[in-house]
């Protein structure tokens, strides 16, 4: 008889989460054990979503035991199908209700100043990371999850992406590298994913194969919306080819800069003055300029210095990124402070815009302020300030007419 196959965690210290294990045998339907910490309000619904997990997966005999530290059923569902899964039960995915607040779609030029990383296989951190307002949440699948749960943290994230609310952010998933990569994608893309990052790009080629594969799916699962793609500069070689990296797609709408990696590439440590750092900062920067699109910066990784992490994000702005990314929703509001214009960047981004108001009213094909004509990319970033000003309650929303 084989052994029962197990999934998630259990222990003194956990929270919303559960521990499953399974075992499939041949007759006698359904005995199932629940222990939870909310069995004398709960009990009787937890036991349900258990036959109704089991029975969507194309179960009809098994022992189940569940210990329960206050889990959401989409983690319960989660770590059911997982465990049923490593029993080597062949079934097709048991899709949770998909959300109304899971519907909400993103767009190509939006604010993308903070994204929190969020480690795909530990539940309790999403429930709330969208009350902290990030403008993107990574639900991650690469380096935060241990090899061994990859496949817990698949089913994780897409049940994620059906249920729970991220209050607006930009939803985001970092895949795992090559072939494992595009395995992810089968179980991310269907379930409204915003923009998909894709870790320690070397060559444009890794990000024609993804793109391709997106394209892929969305035509078997008749996808709608558009999925954007984000690579992550994290070698000596991603330096060189940043542009071509960079212009692989005209699905990308950011390029993301990753320097743990590349510091041990080139074979330094990496610092907060961040001079080893200096010249892939710039070619990141640059590459992306030139290629239209967002350059974000890299994560500042020492989570108790506030003012560390201020004076990173103003030179990372200085340097010309337009964001940075966060692993504790603690960093998200300085983020967002410093990413804030000042008042000599939003007087003169008012000045453009108003000048461009008058030049489309007049009907003129170029746009002066005085003497000097200013190009379109300068009239964009003007709006994006003013834009951004608004949205932080810089500027009122009238103050054209004021």
């Amino acid at each position: 008889m084989p052994n029962p196959s197990h999934a998630g965690r259990k222990g003194d210290n956990i929270r919303s989460d559960c521990w499953v294990s399974f075992e499939s045998v041949t007759s006698g339907g359904f005995n199932i054990s629940v222990r939870s910490k909310v069995e004398s309000m709960y009990g009787d619904s937890i036991m349900e979503l258990c036959r109704s997990v089991l029975a969507g997966l194309g179960v009809n005999n098994a022992r189940l035991e569940l210990q329960d530290y206050g889990a959401l059923p989409f983690t319960i569902a989660a770590r059911i199908e997982t465990a049923v899964r490593r029993a080597g039960l062949k079934s097709h995915q048991c899709l949770p209700e998909m959300k109304e607040h899971s519907r909400y779609p993103t767009t190509r030029d939006r604010f993308r100043r903070s994204r929190l990383y969020l480690p795909g296989n530990d539940p309790k951190l999403f429930i709330n990371a969208g009350l902290h307002k990030p403008d993107g949440i990574i639900l991650d699948l690469e380096d935060s999850v241990a090899p061994k749960e990859k496949d817990a943290a698949r089913i994780i994230v897409r049940n994620a992406l059906r249920q729970v609310n991220f209050y607006g952010a930009e939803r985001m998933v970092r895949i795992n590298q090559g072939n494992s990569g595009l395995g992810d994608l089968m179980w991310t893309i269907p379930h409204n994913v915003h923009v998909i990052l894709i870790p320690k790009v070397e060559k444009p080629e890794q990000v024609i194969n993804v793109d391709s594969a997106i394209k892929a799916i969305a035509r078997k699962t008749r996808l709608k919306e558009t999925v954007y793609l984000m690579p992550i500069i994290e070698s000596a070689m991603g330096g060189l080819e940043a542009y071509r990296i960079a212009t692989a797609s005209e699905n990308i709408v950011a390029l993301a800069l990753g320097l743990e990696d590349y510091t041990a590439d080139i074979g330094t440590q990496r610092t907060n003055e961040g001079r080893e750092s200096f010249w892939l900062r710039s070619i990141i920067v640059n590459a992306a300029r030139a290629a239209g699109i967002q350059p974000i910066d890299t994560v500042f990784s020492d989570v108790s210095d506030m003012e560390g992490l201020r004076a990173s994000v103003i030179e990372a702005k200085s340097l010309g990124f337009d964001g940075k990314g966060c692993i504790h929703p603690r960093q998200i509001a300085e983020v967002h402070k410093a990413f804030a214009p000042s008042e000599t960047e939003i007087s003169r981004a008012k000045k453009i815009v108003l000048a461009f108001d008058k030049a489309e009213k007049e009907g003129l094909g170029v746009v002066s302020l005085g003497s000097k004509m200013i190009d379109p990319p300068v009239v964009k970033r003007a709006m994006k300030t003013v834009e951004m000003a608004e949205t932080l309650g810089l500027l009122e929303k009238n103050w054209r007419s004021n």
